[in-house]
């Protein structure tokens, strides 16, 4: 999963797919003040995208915007303050966004790793709140909205990690037994992966995908995973390679000739289990997920 790996597969790819021009197509990138989130909108800025950027920190999001505005000259970049570890804020937020503005492409990026077991002021554990329920809510909130624009798109940046996981919908929150951080945000990567499926499944209209931009060397990598950075640090891709796929997905006609619900490695679907892993769930434990979840985001519905 090293550069090396992007390096071989990318002597594959079509370089015409991602020589496009987006201009006046609504681009939403939640988390991308930094890492991949930022190259993701750094390119689709530079096609001509309009992009919304979905931050938690005013100051860092401003910079981050000056500069993609620098380096693309598009003036088209708008930054929108959120926490979406708060269910409530971003029902409130996306109810808003709607109202005001169309998306054409809605980027599911921001994510976090918390190493130990915290709660946010609703109530919920951080990882899951963040990760998963922000991510539907938004993600459900906006695909009325999804529906009226032309060739609408979502992507989800899930992780590779996920394929660790088999889905536990008994223990969303992390309250039995010890808490690990890395395997907590696994969990939730799995469960991006198979709420991708199940939208795809349930709204023909809109393209679904989810992805593993590999192993990039990013602040949030850093961060919560020092050992495996510096570990590995030679051998992690780019931010630009780690965004590839998100933006190819986002932008291409190739990649909406892929079916929906699929998780993409390097511009390719790729299977969600490893070989002969006891990973699977039933479709009652996916039923399931999906049901928790509508309670919990009703629960904090304004």
């Amino acid at each position: 999963m090293a550069w090396s790996g992007y390096e071989a597969a990318a002597k594959h790819f079509c370089p015409a797919d991602l020589d496009v021009n987006v201009t006046g197509r609504s681009f939403m990138i939640t988390g991308c003040n930094s890492g991949i989130g930022k190259a993701a909108a750094q390119e689709i800025a530079n096609k001509g995208g309009t992009v919304h950027m979905v931050c938690r920190n005013r100051e860092r999001a401003e910079a981050a915007r000056e500069e993609i505005v620098e380096r693309s000259k598009n003036q088209n970049v708008y930054v929108h303050i959120l926490d979406m570890s708060s269910a409530r804020q971003v029902w409130e937020f996306a109810n808003n966004f709607s109202i005001n503005n169309t998306v054409h492409v809605l980027i599911n990026n921001a994510g976090c790793m918390v190493n130990q077991r915290e709660l946010t002021e609703e109530g919920l554990e951080k990882n899951f709140a963040t990760n998963t329920l922000g991510t539907y809510i938004l993600t459900k909130a906006l695909i009325p909205a999804l529906k009226k624009a032309e060739d609408p798109r979502v992507v989800t940046v899930s992780s590779g990690g996920m394929l660790t996981q088999k889905l536990n919908v008994d223990d969303l929150q992390f309250e039995k037994g010890t808490f690990d951080g890395t395997m907590a945000y696994a969990q939730n990567k799995r469960q991006q992966v198979i709420l991708t499926w199940e939208w795809g499944s349930q709204h023909k209209e809109i393209h679904f995908s989810c992805m593993h931009p590999g192993w990039a060397d990013t602040p949030a990598v850093k961060t919560s995973m020092p050992s495996f950075h510096a570990k590995m640090q030679s051998k992690l891709r780019t931010e630009a390679m780690g965004a590839d796929t998100i933006v190819w997905l986002a932008v291409s006609a190739a990649a909406v000739k892929q079916p929906s619900g699929l998780f993409f490695q390097d511009r390719k679907a790729v299977a969600t289990h490893l070989p002969l892993a006891s990973t699977r769930s039933t479709p009652q434990e996916e039923e399931k997920l999906l049901t928790m979840l509508e309670e919990f985001a009703l629960k904090f519905k304004l």
